[in-house]
């Protein structure tokens, strides 16, 4: 079959993602809320800040805006995240990152997948961070043993999903019809379900040891957690939320507010209280009660940092943390955000200092004075001597990939402070991309690629043959 005749992962994925939207919405209805106020927010900034808005224009970012979710899973078991890097890849999306969790007292470690080129980034950056429970990090060796029974009797994909990934993969794609169905199938396993599949008891004794073990092992499958939108602002976003009948974490976590965003900074608000039907001891439907899991998020997206960049950002991130520690009331966090501006004040806030220090990605492009200069045989130089004769543009590369200590206070806020462990284990990488079956990309290489491309098609739009920095 021609692949004229398929439908471009990029389209399935954009059907996707809208489709767990609408769903999501119907499910929370305080998601829509959300969006709504983010949506308010970004057309203000883009009203009052004409710089941010041609900025967004010139990088052909400001469409992705409305549309840009990312989603959060947790897996239980290996096969499911081996089967999860499959469906993802119809819908052209692939594991970037590793991140470690259980230093921070969450036991899982986790990928993001998402597309990876700048075409696909710029239709639809649609992201689901996806988290693996590691059963080895439960002390207790029978709530263990009884984890994996529970984990090994259920199948999170419908049959019809696992036979359309079978087809995707035999023939290069799927059909117009084949897509929508996949779209309607690959849903289900990220939907929400009330019935739990295991007594109260059970699900206890698995809150007890975590409350993420029992959000993972006792129910159907890994239903969305929560799905974010991107903000232009995030400290009007906080401060609006409370306005709106929505009660928001108590500090954004990651970097402070700055003039020249850098990575990512969260912000979310609690998670909901859900009635939920536990298995009586005859196996029919037994006792109710409630589970917390599910919250809403959202993100506010900077420059992407170099590895020199990121290691003094992790630096001083960690300075903060030792010296302050969010209590559980929330009631220290003006001293949070106080240590925080303060400590960042190491860290450079301009574009043009973090370009030449190093300290973050950018992608460039050549300015009519730089064409018009080369059409005279006039431009001659590197990189750095080309930007400042004004013939070279730089723009920031947006950061498409998420922090790890801050995915942990997000996930501990919506956990609570008694669900807090700490962990002997750490970072296991190589037992992760076993079950994924296949390595993670690397984000910082990804991001030089990006930024070396961008020089290169510079170069030769100006007529160089090679781009010296």
């Amino acid at each position: 079959m021609s692949a004229d005749a398929f439908v471009h992962p990029d389209e399935i994925r954009s059907m996707f993602s809208s489709a767990m939207s609408d769903m999501y919405r119907a499910e929370v209805p305080q998601y829509g809320t959300l969006l709504e106020l983010v949506a308010d927010v970004n057309q203000e900034s883009l009203a009052a800040n004409a710089e941010l808005r041609e900025g967004l224009e010139r990088s052909d970012e400001l469409g992705r805006l409305d549309v840009e979710r990312h989603g959060a899973i947790r897996l239980g078991k290996p096969e499911e995240l081996f089967t999860m890097r499959r469906l993802f890849a119809v819908m052209g999306m692939a594991p970037v990152g590793y991140y470690d969790l259980s230093v921070a007292g969450v036991p899982v470690h986790s990928t993001a997948f998402r597309p990876i080129d700048d075409d696909a980034l710029r239709r639809n950056p649609f992201r689901v961070f996806t988290s693996l429970l590691r059963l080895e990090l439960i002390e207790d060796e029978s709530l263990r043993a009884a984890a994996e029974d529970i984990l090994a009797k259920r199948d999170i994909f419908t049959a019809d999903a696992i036979k359309l990934i079978d087809l995707a993969e035999k023939n290069g794609g799927l059909t117009r019809p084949e897509a929508e169905q996949f779209v309607t199938e690959a849903l289900e396993t990220f939907r929400w379900h009330s019935d739990a599949t295991v007594s109260l008891e059970t699900y206890k004794k698995m809150h007890d040891a975590h409350r993420l073990i029992a959000d993972v092992v006792c129910f159907k499958g890994p239903h969305i957690n929560h799905l974010t939108p991107r903000t232009l602002d995030i400290d009007a976003v906080q401060k609006g939320m409370p306005k709106r009948g929505i009660s928001p974490k108590a500090v954004v976590e990651g970097p402070p507010t700055r003039n020249c965003p850098i990575l990512l900074r969260q912000t979310s608000f609690k998670a909901l209280e859900e009635k939920v039907r536990f298995v009586g001891d005859s196996g029919d439907k037994g006792a109710s009660g409630t589970h917390t899991a599910r919250f809403g998020e959202i993100e506010q997206r900077g420059i992407a940092l170099t590895q020199k960049g990121r290691a003094l950002y992790d630096t001083l991130l960690a300075n903060v943390r030792h010296a302050v520690q969010i209590n559980a009331g929330g009631s220290n966090a003006r001293d949070y955000e106080t240590e925080l501006s303060e400590r960042f004040a190491a860290f450079p806030d301009d574009y043009e200092t973090l370009r030449t220090e190093d300290l973050a990605f950018f992608k460039y492009s050549p300015t009519k004075a730089g064409l018009d200069a080369a059409k005279n045989g006039e431009v001659s130089g590197t990189v750095n001597a080309l930007v400042d004769q004004g013939y070279l543009r730089c723009d920031p590369i947006i950061y498409e990939d998420f922090l790890p200590v801050s995915a942990a206070g997000i996930f501990q806020s919506n956990l609570g402070d008694e669900a807090q462990k700490n962990y002997q284990e750490q970072s296991n990488q190589d037992v992760f991309e076993a079950a994924l079956g296949t390595p993670v990309n690397d984000e910082l290489a990804l991001y030089a690629q990006t930024q070396q491309a961008s020089i290169e098609a510079a170069f030769a739009a100006l007529g160089l043959r090679k781009s010296v920095a």
